[in-house]
């Protein structure tokens, strides 16, 4: 059964800049890999080299799950690679101003829940991580929230990806291992798949 996902829950990291594209997330020099298996540990890299103060660096935020982040994040190409990459590093739920549209879908489809909150709420998300590191983050899909200590603010997510989200049904592969025996019995029905020929 696919999983239901109606909130993530846990630390959270900061990364308040606009316009971050795809080519940042994951340099296009790991394009080249066969599974997406080790793009966590090169997340970011370029900027990391570039900052020794990035946030992705910075020890008081390892082992976040929630990523706060600024306006238009995930534009650029549309790869697959980014989301995959943040994946692997550990996040598990975004909120930010905006989100490119061909990301929000990659992420909503590896079950990655995009939730949107105004510049002013998404600075305040941001301090309140700052000042405690080790807070809860929890993202809400059902109640369209996001709570860190004692800052709540109000989220919005497209409700297609949001209704997928809670179903389960952002799990394309899993729905279809669930519903085996119906995809065999189709496709025994069918002529072309069983030799048939006009």
């Amino acid at each position: 059964m696919p999983a239901q996902i109606a909130s993530v829950t846990g630390t959270g990291i900061p990364l308040l800049l606009d316009d971050i594209d795809t080519d940042r997330i994951i340099p296009a020099r790991y394009l080249r890999c066969v599974t997406f298996e080790g793009l966590g540990e090169h997340a970011f890299e370029d900027d990391r080299k570039q900052d020794p103060s990035h946030p992705f660096d910075n020890p008081k935020f390892q082992g976040a799950s929630v990523l706060v982040a600024g306006r238009n994040f995930g534009c650029g190409s549309s790869r697959e690679h980014a989301p995959q990459a943040l994946i692997r590093w550990g996040i598990k739920a975004i909120v930010g101003e905006s989100f490119a549209e061909i990301f929000f879908g990659n992420c909503t489809s590896n079950g990655v829940p995009l939730v949107t909150a105004s510049a002013a709420d998404l600075k305040q998300l941001a301090a309140a991580i700052e000042a405690n590191p080790k807070a809860a983050v929890t993202v809400d899909l059902l109640q369209q929230q996001v709570r860190v200590g004692t800052v709540t603010v109000p989220c919005q997510m497209q409700a297609g990806a949001k209704q997928a989200l809670v179903s389960g049904n952002w799990d394309f592969l899993g729905q279809l291992v669930d519903a085996a025996a119906e995809v065999k019995q189709t496709s025994g029905n069918i002529p072309y798949l069983n030799g048939y020929k006009v």
